[in-house]
């Protein structure tokens, strides 16, 4: 079986690729993987043995330089990367596991090509839900007195048609393929999976959505620590660990030395 997983985005949207590509490849199938042309992710992918086949630009560029001014523009060009490089490397797959930032065109080439589609999600949040709002996206701010969910999600929906229902109709046409009215839940599917860890991470069941929640996709390290780190996590008291994720921090020049006297 040929596998093609796909991703555009930061280290925490490629590295659990990467824990299911391993894990793919002990049980005998071919892994390729859509990712960003970042050297961090060519390494870490080579490392597991997946094949990468680079599309769109830089992430850590865009992440520490000014990002796109034009959020629509750069939609359409990732779409336009969608149907490109990516389709192309689905060319010879049995399956296109897709993820990322709205991979928008994912399910097109998958149906061009007559293969099986899935999109995975990483966190709950993404996903539509009465529970809680969705996640900032470009696009006109919510009034400020909508603070219903469910009105909430219906204005993401919008936002994003508004950003890549164009582009990706007009290379459906291209293909011979309907259009699509609302981008977001063609991508998701009825059956997305969530690739969280239950606890972390729980889901509360739709009536609407149908979500599959596999567990979180990690690649197991199991190198030893350093000697000085041993020292130090075994020297008084447990050290308190500070992440950002993938959060854009270029205007934070003072956030580690911030963080440390908030520590302290």
């Amino acid at each position: 079986m040929r596998v093609l997983l796909m991703a555009y985005g930061s280290r925490g949207d490629i590295a659990p690729l990467a824990g299911l590509a391993a894990q793919l490849r002990k049980l005998g199938a071919e892994v390729r993987v859509c990712a960003p042309p970042d050297e961090e992710f060519a390494k870490l992918l080579a490392g597991v043995g997946a094949e990468l086949v680079p599309f769109g630009r830089d992430v850590r560029a865009l992440r520490t330089g000014a990002p796109p001014s034009d959020a629509a523009a750069f939609a359409a060009e990732l779409v336009a990367a969608h149907f490109d490089t990516v389709g192309k490397a689905a060319e010879d797959c049995d399956v296109l596991v897709a993820s990322g930032l709205m991979p928008a065109g994912a399910r097109s080439v998958a149906e061009k090509l007559g293969i099986r589609y899935v999109y995975a999600g990483f966190h709950p949040f993404e996903m539509p839900s009465p529970h809680y709002p969705p996640p900032p996206r470009p696009g006109p701010p919510a009034p400020p007195d909508m603070t219903d969910n469910q009105a909430l999600w219906d204005l993401d929906t919008q936002k994003v048609n508004a950003l890549y229902r164009q582009p990706l109709n007009a290379h459906r046409a291209a293909i011979g393929l309907a259009p699509v009215d609302d981008v977001r839940a063609h991508v998701f599917t009825e059956r997305p999976w969530l690739a969280a860890d239950p606890v972390l991470g729980p889901w509360e069941e739709l009536p609407d959505l149908d979500v599959v929640q596999t567990g979180a996709w990690i690649l197991h390290d199991e190198r030893p620590l350093p000697a000085d780190l041993e020292a130090f996590l075994d020297a008084g008291t447990p050290p308190v660990y500070v992440g950002f994720g993938s959060m854009p921090l270029s205007e934070a020049t003072e956030i580690a030395r911030t963080a440390v006297e908030a520590v302290r």
